[in-house]
């Protein structure tokens, strides 16, 4: 490992956004060949933290020093250039690209290159892919290919060049514990080379694995730093939101003799999943996990008729529905937070209130079959109060919300219609710790009237905490179900990866 020196230190760093206060004089260091963790809420200002360092954003004031050279900003090409690489949490990936070209580009583009060479690209992407021990089609255009890939392509991009400083924004959010274990594996490996890397997770868990140092940020201010081995995951969660966050097991027993709100049988997609079968209770919340690639996404896009399956049958109230495609599933009750919410669950230039409305617009409509625009009004508002939407107002655009409270509005969007069955496909990914309690009391108190709740997560800590029963599902089939007081951590993992 390189002798240890600071590679990169930013002091008093002050930014304001339209007289909001991001950041209130932020001072941070890197030392050549540590793990630093970045830890945070949404809206702490880890983020606008991050875009100054890479040269994105301009800072009010302040300092940014990179190998004992000073500057008051720094652009993102100069940044590339001293060795600065940054994951962003929404990739930043060019879609109509090959896999192979948005690894090489940013290389390419900080060399000055007038030409690129297909040739050259392919090479430098099949390098850092083989290093990393991945398996990504190159020649495949990003938008073609899963969230988890997408990831992967980020993380390889990243590394490329020849970097000094990597900055990773919840590089983890859509990867396996398999595939964590293979990135904590290359980024001690970086750490021999002497990179500094600063790792932004909500993952407590691994922060605590990968990291040395830990600095948490609360309201744009630095209110904790220090070695990471002083800390818990608890003190940390404690320092982001300013009050203890529980981690016990928040269940309560179902009423016996209800009747299934939902069952499921004989449910099969060629080449996908086969054969699975479980029933929903009202008020049940049930956890659906495996390793990417097991099934679990597919079975609930098969439910909600995104891709719809080839065998079997979905009962919603005694009544066996087709669902053949997502109108009939929204016929039938049935609502669904996608995994990806930013490309899929919403309108991003649209305001919050046209968000929360989208999918239940034909309920507001008169005699007259005209938009009861004072009833919406009514609605959006109790809605955005009963959420706890962080925002100005109803009319905010989504684009300028926290990862939390984007996803607490596709929630709003699916209980604005009231559906009888709602499916969370990774409903925190990417959602703070404070966040992550709050979405799941509100699934908490949505069940406890009845409403029957899928979640499908690899974050097995949240399953434990607030799900009756736990499907495991490996190669497209549930192979086991856990429930009650055998539902843990290890017993799931264990399972997920037998």
């Amino acid at each position: 490992m390189s002798p240890a020196h600071t590679v990169l230190e930013v002091r008093d760093i002050v930014k304001t956004y339209g007289g909001v206060r991001a950041l209130g004089g932020v001072s941070l260091s890197l030392e050549a060949g540590e793990v630093h963790c970045l830890a945070g809420e949404n809206g702490s200002g880890k983020s606008t933290l991050i875009k100054i360092i890479s040269g994105v954003e301009r800072p009010d004031s302040g300092t940014i020093t990179i190998d004992g050279e000073t500057h008051t900003h720094t652009t993102p090409t100069g940044a590339i250039r001293a060795g600065i690489q940054v994951i962003y949490q929404d990739f930043s990936l060019f879609p109509n690209l090959t896999a192979a070209e948005n690894i090489a580009m940013l290389s390419e583009l900080a060399d000055r290159r007038k030409l690129s060479s297909r040739r050259r690209i392919r090479a430098a992407a099949e390098r850092i892919v083989a290093d990393l021990g991945l398996n990504i089609d190159l020649d495949a255009d990003v938008e073609h290919l899963s969230v988890a890939d997408r990831q992967l392509i980020a993380i390889c991009r990243a590394l490329v060049g020849e970097a000094r400083v990597l900055i990773m924004d919840e590089p983890t959010t859509a990867l396996t514990h398999s595939e964590v274990k293979r990135l904590f594996t290359i980024v001690r490996r970086l750490q021999d080379r002497g990179v500094a890397v600063v790792f932004v997770s909500h993952k407590l868990d691994e922060v605590l694995q990968i990291s040395q140092r830990v600095t948490v940020l609360r309201n744009g201010e630095v209110v904790e730093s220090g070695l990471a081995s002083e800390y818990t995951g608890r003190a940390i969660a404690k320092a982001m939101t300013g009050r203890d966050v529980s981690e016990e097991r928040l269940v309560d027993e179902l009423p016996d003799g209800r009747k299934p709100l939902m069952v499921v049988e004989g449910l099969g997609r060629k080449g996908a999943f086969a054969d699975v079968s479980f029933t929903l209770r009202p008020g049940e919340i049930l956890g659906i996990t495996g390793l990417l690639g097991s099934g679990r996404s597919e079975i609930a896009e098969a439910i909600f008729g995104v891709a719809p399956a080839d065998t079997g049958t979905v009962t919603i109230g005694g009544r066996t529905r087709r669902i053949r495609s997502i109108k009939d599933a929204v016929r039938a009750g049935i609502g669904y937070v996608p995994e990806d919410r930013l490309t899929q669950g919403l309108f991003l230039e649209k305001s919050i209130a046209d968000n929360m409305v989208a999918a239940s617009l034909d309920s507001y409509r008169n005699k007259a079959f005209l938009l009861d625009g004072k009833r919406i009004a009514r609605s959006m508002a109790d809605l955005f109060r009963r959420l706890r939407i962080k925002a100005p107002n109803v009319q905010a655009p989504v684009r300028s919300l926290s990862g939390g409270n984007a996803q607490r509005v596709v929630i709003a969007k699916w209980l604005d219609r009231k559906p009888n069955v709602l499916m969370l496909n990774g409903p925190t990914v990417g959602v703070d710790i404070g966040s992550k309690e709050e979405i799941f009391a509100i699934l908490r108190e949505q069940a406890a009237n009845g409403m029957g709740i899928i979640v499908i997560s690899d974050d097995i800590p949240e399953l434990v905490s607030s799900c009756h029963r736990v499907l495991i599902v490996r190669a497209g089939h549930v192979v086991a179900e856990v429930v009650g007081d055998d539902i843990d951590v290890d017993g799931i993992q264990e399972r997920m990866t037998a």
